[in-house]
């Protein structure tokens, strides 16, 4: 005997809610219901998949692996709905997309309307997360695309291009580099070079595009980073030091008010790629081009 969808799916509920009254309230069901569930479920196993405890919901090394792989059979067979619901309607009901924290805020408020416009029949959810975790929740499939920047490991995925983003250099205003009509990379790494934290792709990408090595600090003194573009132009803005912005969040609108200058970087190709990713194999590829393609427009 195999397990069902429903099983699988109150064992994902039990974990995510930590109680069988409120897993049972999720799923609509009552609580002596989705026990019952839960017994079968364990019957079909041979082992129990959790424990009581006073802290709540305590899966067993088989209930974990259990819900590992019970994750990715609900995610499948979500989309074999959504696929088939879809199919001679592309970009229509659900489509969830992850979107990193230097694209979200300055192409969403672009392209959100042009979406809606266009498929309006489009439930688009988005999350918003550094690109490792992304990629991970996409092979996952806890996400049906997202829109990131490359150059990255794309292991077991496919991408379609969106735009490539110019890498600019910014600097006090009254640095004497915002005399220059372009910046050199070695410049911005003697100005006290001021970075986004560990884990945002820009950071690589900058000083992969300039040919230059992450910032070290002296004996006894910290590198400053930061945890997000504004707080960048902020922290550049006070004279703390220099950075690279993209083009992208520049001409959202990201340094204006700010005493920040920004000038052109004198390096070959000093830019990323933004593309929309999905998994190999996945049926909402095509929807996935689709997307590219509109926010290409």
């Amino acid at each position: 005997m195999l397990p069902t969808l429903r099983q699988l799916q109150y064992l994902k509920l039990l974990v995510e809610h930590g109680s069988f009254g409120r897993a049972a309230e999720a799923a609509h069901v009552t609580q002596p219901t989705l026990s019952a569930g839960i017994q079968e479920l364990e019957r079909c196993l041979g082992a129990p998949v959790a424990e009581r405890a006073r802290s709540g919901v305590i899966l067993t090394p088989v209930g974990e692996e259990a819900l590992r792989r019970a994750r990715i059979i609900l995610n499948e067979a979500e989309e074999l709905v959504e696929s088939a619901k879809n199919a001679s309607q592309p970009l229509t009901g659900r489509f969830r997309l992850g979107v990193i924290p230097t694209i979200a805020p300055f192409l969403l408020p672009r392209a959100l309307p042009l979406l809606r416009d266009r498929f309006p029949k489009l439930r688009l959810f988005l999350r918003e997360d550094l690109t490792h975790r992304l990629v991970a929740a996409l092979r996952a499939g806890q996400l049906d695309a997202a829109l990131i920047a490359l150059p990255y490991d794309l292991a077991g995925l496919h991408y379609a291009h969106v735009a490539d983003d110019e890498l600019l250099a910014a600097m006090p205003a009254n640095h004497p580099l915002a005399g220059q009509r372009q910046t050199e990379p070695e410049a911005l790494e003697r100005e006290g070079l001021i970075l986004l934290e560990d884990g945002h792709c820009l950071r690589e990408h900058a000083l992969a595009a300039c040919g230059l090595k992450p910032p070290k600090a002296a004996a006894g003194e910290e590198v400053f980073a930061a945890t997000s573009l504004p707080t960048l132009v902020q922290m550049v803005g006070s004279g703390l030091g220099v950075t690279f912005l993209p083009a992208m969040a520049v001409e959202a609108g990201l340094t204006d008010g700010a005493p920040v200058a920004v000038r052109p970087i004198r390096a070959d190709h000093p830019s990323r790629e933004i593309v929309v990713v999905w998994r190999a194999g996945s049926s909402r590829g095509a929807e996935g081009r689709l997307l590219a393609e509109t926010l290409r427009s």
